[in-house]
């Protein structure tokens, strides 16, 4: 199976699907992740919290520990990219370019302006791929409910998510490694649900055989 990942930033497809990604892996699967964004950032007060060339180091790293070779980067800013027509075209050049049939990308409720932006150009640009997950990647509530209606058992795979979150050590010590307890506690409740350790839980917005 061809997948495609999309996440905003270095750091989303990791905490979202990662462990669903390395388990493609391990299965033979061709797994492509596309970051729009540069991913560096500056706070409120213009000060620089993460570099450009750090995000995509630590992106790097990551997708290596989860097995994936295909990394397609784009040059949209942090915090500023729209659902705009650019967008759409590159994600679906990927999608004709590597003939994708499952895509993973973010939940359109999310409040983060970002994460809302890629998450309408996936859906508008894989309107003729036969499956399409949405997942979260923050703990920031919504007045939109994400309905999790697709479970993945990740036991096998947790450590290679749990090492994929970790290699992003400038947002890890940013958020007090509060990343690491809350997707694990995340995870530890989605495999209840389903009779396993761990688990990650997506929305079906479209799965045709």
């Amino acid at each position: 199976m061809n997948v495609l990942a999309i996440g905003a930033h270095f750091d989303d497809v990791e905490l979202g699907c990662g462990g669903a990604l390395a388990k493609h892996v391990d299965k033979g699967d061709d797994v492509t992740v596309y970051v729009p964004t540069v991913s560096g950032f500056a706070d409120h007060r213009n000060q620089e919290v993460r570099s450009n060339s750090l995000a995509q180091a630590e992106g790097e790293a990551a997708m290596k520990t989860l097995g994936v070779k295909r990394l397609i980067c784009g040059a949209f800013k942090t915090l500023e990219i729209e659902f705009v027509d650019a967008l759409n075209i590159e994600i679906l050049r990927i999608i004709e370019d590597q003939k994708i049939e499952l895509v993973y990308t973010h939940w359109i409720g999310d409040v983060h302006h970002d994460h809302q932006a890629v998450g309408r150009a996936s859906l508008h640009s894989s309107r003729h791929v036969p499956r399409l997950l949405m997942y979260r990647s923050n703990w920031y509530h919504s007045p939109i409910e994400f309905h999790g209606n697709y479970y993945v058992d990740i036991t096998d795979t947790w450590s290679k998510k749990r090492e994929a979150i970790m290699a992003h050590a400038s947002e890890v010590s940013r958020t007090g490694h509060k990343w690491i307890s809350f997707f694990e506690n995340e995870a530890e409740n989605a495999g209840q649900r389903i009779g396993c350790r761990y688990a990650e839980v997506f929305q079906v917005l479209k799965w045709l055989d």
